[in-house]
């Protein structure tokens, strides 16, 4: 798993899938455009939801969560990374959110 930043995961939002791994109740604050949004509990039930063909960057609020999830993710034969700082970084440096 690598550690990316919110610059690179701006630049690969047409090319990866934007997994949120937040709770409801942080993501009805904001969330990514175009990102899937499957709260950490319930990946392994909705893992099905994932095209194994296309690169994921798993996204939290800091960081901590979607690093284990991006972990997890590539121990099940998926290619993840994790967003460095999460959505506080992404919505301290102005970039969108829905």
């Amino acid at each position: 798993m690598a550690e990316i930043t919110i610059t690179e995961t701006a630049q690969r939002r047409s090319t990866a899938r934007i997994l949120d791994v937040r709770e409801d109740f942080e993501v009805a604050e904001a969330m990514i455009p175009g990102a899937l949004h499957i709260p950490v509990g319930q990946l392994q039930a909705r893992l099905s939801e994932l095209d194994p063909a296309v690169p994921i960057i798993a996204v939290c609020r800091s960081g901590n969560r979607s690093a284990r999830v991006a972990d997890a993710l590539n121990h099940a034969g998926f290619s993840a990374d994790t967003m460095a700082g999460g959505m506080i970084a992404w919505t301290r440096a102005g970039l969108p959110t829905t």
